[in-house]
């Protein structure tokens, strides 16, 4: 079983749009409504796809309830801690060539007895989890080292962890030893200092966070695949999307389908791409099942670092 903590959950409205036009009125096509954040994504996805999965979510006001309300409605196994502000609420404006424009709020802050009965909800529905993934942004206020004090606490445990957040939460968090880190190639780019133009760029920044204690890193590049670097082995694949409708969960669903697939070696690389392309050709933030995964679509590849990669992945 994996267990999925996520510290800023929120309440996700995605509204298709014809095009961005600044200051002008625009009129939606559709809208979408779905439980969000980064740990309750990969819950979503390993229960689409019929594996176990336990999610703990601190939520707070009416926005928390909607929220809690919706995870129920899905059938999300979850533990539920009540905090004192406000869960937060995110937009999102989808245009049809799968450009999304997301408008984020910062969520509420949690005291140290609110982070405390978190972890201690997660130790408690870890039980004989495989892993506990620990991702997403931090509330105001929350320090930058709480992944890694989190991190220590689950592996002490005897559970291993994977991480997924970016910023000083992702630098303190590597020298805490995580199991496994899921960096988008911004957060590469930000964690090491340097430009991530190429293949080989973002092979060298993988590999310094795994100098700096992460143990296997999954770097996912946008339109370009992803990078996988576990051991003194390193794997590159790629997935086509036909139609791009959004990429908002996609990095979630990739983590969910590399767990799912036992987190090791090219398989599961291939798993993680095919739940991830998967995801960006479904509207909002909804997750992938069964029926949209086509793993036949994935190629990998032998790593060529002179490859470059596309602007804006």
């Amino acid at each position: 079983m994996i267990v999925t903590l996520t510290l800023n959950p929120s309440l996700d409205r995605t509204i298709d749009i014809g095009s961005l036009d600044r200051g002008a009125v625009i009129r939606s096509a559709a809208t979408h409504l779905d439980p969000g954040g980064k740990g309750v994504n990969v819950s979503r996805a390993l229960l689409a796809n019929a594996v176990r999965s336990r999610a703990v979510v601190p939520y707070g006001g009416e926005e928390g309830r909607r929220l809690i309300s919706l995870l129920s409605a899905e059938g999300i196994d979850m533990v539920t801690v009540p905090v004192t502000g406000p869960t937060r609420s995110n937009v999102a404006l989808a245009e049809p060539d799968g450009t999304v424009t997301k408008i984020n709020e910062p969520g509420t802050a949690l005291s140290a007895a609110e982070l405390d009965a978190l972890a201690d909800a997660v130790l408690g529905a870890a039980g004989s989890a495989d892993w506990v993934v620990a991702s997403g942004s931090l509330p105001p206020e929350v320090p930058a080292d709480v992944y890694a004090r989190l991190c220590r606490r689950f592996a002490h445990a005897g559970i291993l962890v994977a991480v997924d957040t970016s910023g000083p939460a992702l630098r303190e968090a590597l020298e805490a030893g995580p199991a496994l880190v899921k960096p988008n190639r911004e957060e590469l780019a930000e964690a090491t200092g340097r430009a991530i133009t190429t293949l080989g760029d973002a092979i060298e920044a993988a590999s310094t966070l795994r100098s700096r204690g992460a143990g296997t890193v999954l770097a996912s590049l946008g339109p370009d695949g992803a990078v996988l670097l576990e051991g003194d082995q390193v794997w590159y694949g790629e997935g086509p999307v036909a139609e791009p409708r959004s990429t908002v969960g996609a990095g979630d669903a990739m983590l969910a389908g590399f767990l799912a697939a036992g987190a090791r070696g090219e398989a599961a690389l291939v798993e993680a791409l095919a739940w991830a392309t998967a995801a960006v050709g479904l509207p909002g933030s909804r997750m992938p099942g069964p029926a949209d995964i086509r793993r036949d679509h994935v190629r990998t590849f032998t790593a060529d670092p002179a490859l470059p990669l596309r602007s804006g992945g």
